[in-house]
This record gives C-alpha cells, sequence and structure tokens, in this order.
C-alpha cells in the first residue's frame, strides 16, 4: 500500500511545486504614475499622493528616499505631506516614491521640490550680474545671508586638534593661488559664465546619473570650461532667476551631445539642500561658484564677503555640512574631513601685501575657506581670468599653513 501510494504522494508535491513556481512567475510588477508639483511658498500645505495599481491584486506598500525634512510619508497610500517653514526654504533633490507587491518594485522619475521663502519666490530686486564669461555681479550676494558661506568665522572657536590636522597637511607649505592670468600660455582656474534666462537647455548625459541633477543645463555655444587638470568644470548662471548650474568632467562628445561626470543645479537665491550623501559637481557635495575669488570682488566692490574653496591632498572619510559627500577611506581623525574650514589668523600681519592681495587675505581671516576637494595642499580656488596680475596673487605664496587655524568641527558625518 505504502509503496504504491508514494509516487502518488510525490507526484502531488512536485504538482504543488510546479503551480507556485507559475504564479510566481505570472507575478506582474506594479505601475505607479503621477506629476508631483515642484514649488511650494512657505506657509503653504504641500501634498502629493501618486496612483498605484497591481492587477495581480497584491497589498501595495510605498517607500520614499530622500524625504523632505518638512515632510511626513505614508507607506500604505504613497502620500507625501507638509508645510515647510521660511526657515526651510531651498530646493530638496532626489526625491524618489517607490511602490512594490512583495515581489517587485517600481518608482517614479526622481523630482525636486522648491520651497520659496514668503517674499521671495522670484528674486528680490537687487543689483543684476552683466552677461559672459566671469561676468560681474556687482555686489549681488550669493545665498542668504544665513547660509554657511556667508557665516563669518573670524571668532569661532579653534578646533582641539587644529595644529595636529595642519601639521599633517604641512606647515611649512604655502598658500597657492590656483588661478591667475598666465599659465601655459593663457588663464587658469575655474571660470564662470553668466547667461540669460532665455539660453536654450540641452540635456546632459551622467557618469554618476544617480546622485547628478539630471537638468537640462542652459550650456551656451562655446562655453569656458575650465582648462588645464581634465577636472573640466563648467558654471553657468542664469542672469535673473539666479540659478547655478554645475557640471564636473563637461565634455562635447563627438556625437555632438553633452556628457559630464556629474552634475548640480543650486538656488543662489534662497540656497538649495542636496540630499545627505550627494556628490555635486565638486567632491565634497558643495556649490563651487560661492567659494571661487572673483575678479569683480577683489577689483569693483574691494572685499569678499562669503568663505572661498581649497584643496587638500589627503582627506578623512568624513565631512562636514554644508560639505555633504565623503571622499577617501581612511579613519584618521587628524586628517582633514570634507568640509573642514580654515581660517588665516587674526595676529597675522597683511599690512605690507598689495592692495588686490590684502582683499583675499581679509576675506581669509573673516570668513576663512573650506575643503572642498582633493588636490595639492592649500591650493585656493579662483576664476580664470586674464585680468588679474599674477604678480599680485604670487604674493601670497608668502602666507604658510602655519598661519592659519582649523575651526571647531561639530557634526561630522562618516557614513
Amino acid at each position: 500500500m505504502f509503496s504504491s501510494q508514494k509516487p502518488h504522494v510525490i507526484g502531488l508535491g512536485l504538482a504543488l511545486t510546479a503551480a507556485i513556481n507559475i504564479a510566481e512567475a505570472r507575478n506582474h510588477a506594479p505601475t505607479i504614475s503621477g506629476s508631483p508639483a515642484t514649488a511650494v511658498t512657505a506657509g503653504s500645505s504641500y501634498s502629493f499622493t501618486p496612483t498605484a495599481h497591481d492587477v495581480d491584486g497584491n497589498t501595495l506598500h510605498f517607500s520614499i528616499a530622500h524625504e523632505p525634512s518638512w515632510a511626513s510619508f505614508s507607506p500604505s497610500t504613497g502620500r507625501l505631506s507638509g508645510t515647510p517653514t521660511n526657515a526651510q526654504a531651498g530646493t530638496y533633490q532626489q526625491i524618489l516614491i517607490s511602490v512594490n507587491d512583495g515581489r517587485a518594485s517600481v518608482s517614479l522619475s526622481p523630482f525636486s521640490i522648491k520651497v520659496n521663502a514668503t517674499g521671495t519666490t522670484t528674486p528680490p530686486p537687487g543689483p543684476v550680474p552683466d552677461l559672459g564669461t566671469n561676468a560681474s555681479l556687482h555686489g549681488l550676494q550669493v545665498f542668504p545671508p544665513s547660509d554657511p558661506w556667508n557665516e563669518p568665522v573670524d571668532v569661532s572657536p579653534v578646533d582641539a586638534n587644529s595644529a595636529a590636522i595642519l601639521a599633517n597637511i604641512g606647515t611649512s607649505i604655502s598658500l597657492h593661488p590656483d588661478f591667475g592670468a598666465n599659465f601655459d600660455g593663457g588663464p587658469f582656474g575655474i571660470p564662470y559664465v553668466v547667461v540669460p534666462d532665455s539660453q536654450a537647455k540641452v540635456p546632459v548625459t551622467f557618469d554618476i546619473a544617480d546622485e547628478s541633477d539630471a537638468g537640462p543645463y542652459p550650456i551656451p555655444p562655446n562655453p569656458p570650461i575650465e582648462p588645464g587638470d581634465g577636472d573640466n568644470h563648467l558654471l553657468m548662471i542664469t542672469r535673473t532667476k539666479l540659478e547655478l548650474y554645475e557640471l564636473f568632467g563637461a565634455n562635447l562628445t563627438t556625437s555632438g551631445n553633452w556628457a559630464a561626470g556629474s552634475g548640480a543645479i543650486f538656488d543662489l537665491v534662497n540656497g538649495t539642500q542636496r540630499p545627505p550623501g550627494f556628490t555635486s559637481a565638486d567632491a565634497a557635495g558643495l556649490p563651487i561658484f560661492p567659494g571661487l575669488v572673483r575678479y569683480d570682488e577683489v577689483y569693483e566692490l574691494g572685499q569678499i564677503n562669503h568663505a572661498l574653496r581649497f584643496t587638500v591632498a589627503k582627506t578623512r572619510a568624513a565631512y562636514i555640512p554644508p560639505a555633504n559627500h565623503l571622499t577617501g577611506s581612511s579613519t584618521n581623525t587628524l586628517l582633514a574631513p570634507m568640509g573642514m574650514r580654515v581660517r588665516l589668523k587674526a595676529s597675522f600681519d597683511i599690512s605690507s601685501y598689495p592692495a588686490p592681495a590684502q582683499v583675499i587675505l581679509r576675506a581669509l581671516k573673516k570668513y576663512g575657506m573650506m575643503v572642498a576637494d582633493n588636490g595639492s595642499n592649500f591650493f585656493l580656488s579662483g576664476t580664470a581670468d586674464a585680468r588679474w596680475d599674477d604678480t599680485v596673487l604670487n604674493s601670497l605664496k608668502k602666507v604658510k599653513v602655519s598661519d592659519f587655524e582649523v575651526i571647531q568641527m561639530q557634526g561630522i558625518v562618516t557614513r
């Protein structure tokens, strides 16, 4: 009896297994659709609920990546909602809503939400930049006054490890202006271009697409790309909308299309909050333009009212806000993390330096400079501009690493 039934039991088991496998194979992925609003005014409510469906009747569960800090999210309905405040103004990027049925998952295209502070839905009246390469901004402030780039650090506490961190860099190393009028036959540094708001925007293909802003980007004909070292940065500002578009590794392919390693878009009026851990066109996930030494500020304004940007050769695998991205793998706490800020000591005598150099040195005392990328130690970034006086800039090389101090570091991120 038992022997005659055994094949039947096995056959039943195989049939059940086959049925289950067939059912799993026939599972259909859910669908999701919807067009979320991409702007909201502070104090106003925001709400978006995607439409999702599963033909198999499976229970659906929603998830979100890079949820704005002011919003709440429902895993059962996919509803994203909230009321941002003026303090939360800025652009929240790469928001990704997904739905899954327990077996398969699909997502909407990543989107951004721009929170406009009350009264700043359009750029406030003020100086209007000129058009063109390295054009004057006529004193226009970049980012809100409360932005870290605009925060004075002349009275901020010194970090307990300041001396040891600077010793690791090399206290006898000179500050080096990595910009000027002539190197290898032409200007060197990172140029920028102010374009009309009507400048046609073009798509860009990215190597790091998942951390880049999709665009399109307002690339003008024959744009000024950073010469020299292969970083090929391309920085564009729309004249009155005051949107900053930055590309790393920008190149026009043989097929006539634009490509880049990475790219980021920033709101120069309200500021932009990038998702944690995201790069930009810079290794630290920072915007590049706000940290440049610019000709119009040094010679027209006679003052620089923001922090500057510099590089170091070795960094700790960590970052400090407003930096947003880390590089390297070292856990050595005596190496500089991305975003580390240093300032020129208040006691440093600048009286013997040429007047334009003094403008830069005063900014380094009041606002300091941030580690933004890996590169040669204490290389200070500025614009590639034929108007610079290289003799004046070279006088900065008399300043040593030992003349600086590290600002107290708080909120270090190591993941």
